[in-house]
């Protein structure tokens, strides 16, 4: 069975890279496996140095672009693929529309990474023409429901990072970043989006520098809101102990150096950044949000406090950041779950579980 998988995204983010995962994943395992993605980004670049089969798409704007129709169209008459992966928003309804212009029987499986709320007649639409539905989350597989998608087409499947030891350097990565010798450190890592609050992190941050004056803060990210995020740092005094990086590369050598790894977010599907916290043992201080008390468990892998609550945030990272063995035994327990749940060997084998209910 030739599967064509479709995303549309153009920046690289988390669900690119379970898209690219879950590829490089099939391929391995010598199923017959196709790419259609934006010509040019990242997620092209990476499938194309595997050596994965990419077809690169010229996405127009919006759900019912005849342009994105038309140049997946195109992609399905050349790879014939007897199953299409829709795997974002755009993508869906794209994929639909292809789909239904292309002679040739197919199933259609989508991936909801977001646990946004369905609404109105064109998602329910998508979602609905759906064969299944892959959430990532229980939270997500719940907001599915609630908009009307039967449960007995939806499948859950957690989304997975690769295992993998951390790189050197990492010491050496946050000199260079300014961050003097032995300071505790919570890092958040994070596109500046709205959903991922930082603001809320900022103001947590704030209180816990006037507990712990030498702890410092990362923010690795980039999005829309950086000029916003900056202000705000400093606004609220943060300047020099606050270091916004940008987009890295590095995050193999820069995340296990953490002493505590923070997400903040008010919505969030499942949020991978927590996966490779998670498969690099660090202990995790983060947020009630969609998804994430089934990767977090409070108490045990880390602390999960309510949502856009700074005082609650701040206090717990205080109660991880003062106790070393505690650090390391939610570093470890974060690992063992990991192991368990998150792994993208388990995400690939259990996307093709749902694959083969569809043969």
């Amino acid at each position: 069975m030739r599967v064509l998988h479709v995303d549309s995204a153009l920046e690289w983010r988390g669900g690119q890279n379970q898209v690219f995962q879950t590829v490089k994943g099939m391929a391995a395992r010598g199923y017959q496996v196709s790419l259609a993605c934006h010509g040019g980004g990242i997620l092209d670049e990476r499938a194309r140095q595997e050596g994965l089969d990419v077809h690169p798409v010229a996405f127009g704007r919006g759900d019912l672009s005849p342009v994105s129709a038309l140049g997946l169209a195109r992609v399905m008459r050349r790879v014939r693929p007897a199953l299409i992966h829709l795997h974002d928003p755009h993508g869906i309804a794209a994929g639909l529309l292809a789909s239904r212009v292309t002679p040739g029987a197919r199933r259609v499986v989508a991936t909801r990474r977001v646990d946004f709320h369905v609404r109105g007649r064109l998602s329910r639409w998508k979602y609905g023409a759906c064969d299944r539905t892959i959430a990532v989350s229980r939270a997500i597989s719940a907001v599915l429901e609630a908009g009307g998608l039967p449960a007995t087409r939806i499948r859950l499947v957690y989304e997975g990072v690769p295992d993998r030891a951390p790189l050197p350097g990492g010491h050496a990565a946050l000199r260079e970043l300014g961050i003097p010798e032995g300071a505790p450190v919570v890092g958040k890592v994070a596109a500046l989006a709205d959903h991922k609050d930082h603001m809320t992190f900022l103001e947590a941050a704030a209180r816990v520098g006037a507990r712990l004056p030498q702890a410092r803060f990362l923010i690795v990210g980039d999005g829309e809101l950086r000029g916003r995020v900056e202000s705000r740092v400093r606004e609220l005094g943060l300047a020099g102990r606050c270091v916004m990086t940008g987009f890295r590369n590095d995050l193999d050598r820069l995340m296990p150096v953490f002493t505590v790894f923070c997400l903040s977010s008010h919505m969030e599907g499942l949020g991978t950044s927590l996966l490779d916290a998670m498969c690099f043992s660090r202990p995790i201080v983060a947020t009630a949000a969609g998804g994430i008390p089934e990767a977090v468990e409070d108490g045990v892998t880390g602390r999960v406090v309510p949502v856009r609550r700074p005082d609650e945030l701040a206090a717990a990272l205080l109660e991880v950041l003062s106790d070393e063995r505690r650090q390391a035994a939610m570093g470890a327990a974060g690992r063992r779950r990991f192991e368990e749940r998150f792994t993208s060997e388990r995400m690939v084998e259990q996307t093709l579980a749902v694959y083969g209910e569809l043969a």
